[in-house]
């Protein structure tokens, strides 16, 4: 199974025909730019559709803090995104509380351990909205 720089190296070598489908679910390739580095840095995540808008969680498995992934859209919401051969520019927005139920609902519908991660922490686990750009 695909983890880390070695998912990213397959799926963007491959244009995700290795990484796109994993562990029994659908993943994209996020590039953000760090905040403090401003260098691209580029995170696989669980990806589900919502309209044409592409939606991701900002789990980290439950830690109390946000993924740096997440950190990096909040100084700067311009990203790039990856889907199988597709790449294409998005703006990352924090879906606002009056979407986040029936997002979450996608989400956990495709990765159930969502639930059990908001359990072991007291932050609010952001789902975010990819908008193409």
């Amino acid at each position: 199974m695909l983890y880390g720089k070695e998912h990213v190296a397959r799926y963007r070598e491959t244009d995700g025909e290795e990484g796109h489908d994993w562990n029994g679910t659908v993943t994209l390739l996020l590039t953000t730019t760090g905040r403090r580095s401003g260098q691209e840095r580029t995170t696989p995540l669980i990806y589900q559709l919502a309209g044409d808008d592409h939606i991701v969680v900002a789990s980290k498995g439950g830690a109390d803090d946000h993924p740096l992934w997440y950190k990096n859209i909040q100084s700067n919401p311009e990203v790039k995104v990856q889907v199988k051969g597709d790449k294409f520019t998005a703006r990352a927005r924090t879906a606002t509380p009056d979407e986040k139920p029936a997002l979450w609902k996608k989400m956990t519908a495709v990765w159930p351990d969502y639930d059990v991660y908001q359990t072991k922490t007291n932050r609010d686990i952001p789902v975010v909205v990819l908008e193409r750009v």
